[in-house]
């Protein structure tokens, strides 16, 4: 299951929402820091007017001493000492709430400056998403030229014109040394037939000059038959060749 969620995650979808939640925080944190803000300046106008209205109670107390007004003096210290309380209470506040205030404006700039770096790997992540799945698709075209019927097709037709052509230079192969045979044949037989006819020449000849003696001394006739017995011998040797 994880990893069919895994292949079916768009990493450059992932990394826009990723960067929209980041900006979405950073929306909300200068919220916060504003309204941390305004708490302080709140505050800080609280303890003031608190500082104030002590110096105003103090004042009023001079006055009803000077004019012999001792319990008037009383209540005038006593509502400057509340004033007092408060504005020592709400000094603690601003300062508290100043140093929340200085930790989320440190907050805002580390996730202003985290959210520049992430824009800036998400475009350099999204160009190189981007070139893998442009490459796998090569790939994956690539893969699948072997199985396309096109591409079959034309593969089986180079191996029948491959075949075509072996088959027709296997014939002529053939043809061409059935033709020198035959020549050769041919060029064999006028050999011997002319080596036959001189040969019949020649023991035509042999024959009759046997025939005839000579000046000087007698000699016998030679017999036809024996030498037709040879040709036949030389005709049969000559067959077998």
């Amino acid at each position: 299951m994880n990893d069919l969620v895994s292949k079916a995650e768009d990493p450059v979808k992932i990394l826009d929402q990723a960067v929209s939640d980041m900006q979405d925080d950073l929306v909300k944190l200068r919220q916060a820091v504003a309204m941390a803000i305004a708490s302080q300046k709140r505050l800080q106008n609280q303890a003031e007017q608190a500082e104030s209205q002590a110096r105003t109670w103090y004042e009023r107390a001079e006055l009803a001493l000077k004019k012999n007004e001792d319990e008037l003096a009383r209540e005038a210290l006593t509502r400057r000492k509340t004033f007092q309380e408060t504005a020592s209470s709400l000094g603690t506040q601003v300062q508290a709430q100043s140093a929340q205030v200085e930790t989320l404006k440190k907050s805002l700039v580390a996730l202003e400056g985290k959210i520049a770096e992430a824009r800036t790997k998400k475009d350099m992540l999204k160009a190189r998403a981007q070139a893998a799945q442009a490459q796998q698709q090569l790939q994956s075209a690539v893969g699948s030229m072997g199985t396309n019927s096109a591409m079959a097709a034309f593969e089986r037709m180079e191996d029948k014109v491959q075949s075509l052509e072996a088959s027709s230079q296997a014939a002529a192969e053939l043809a061409g040394a059935d033709l020198d045979s035959q020549f050769a044949a041919l060029e064999g037989g006028d050999d011997v037939d002319d080596e036959l006819a001189a040969l019949r020449k020649q023991v035509k000849g042999g024959a009759e000059t046997a025939a005839l003696p000579a000046a000087d001394s007698e000699v016998k006739p030679v017999k036809v038959n024996e030498v037709d017995a040879d040709l036949e011998e030389l005709r049969r040797s000559i067959d077998k060749l």
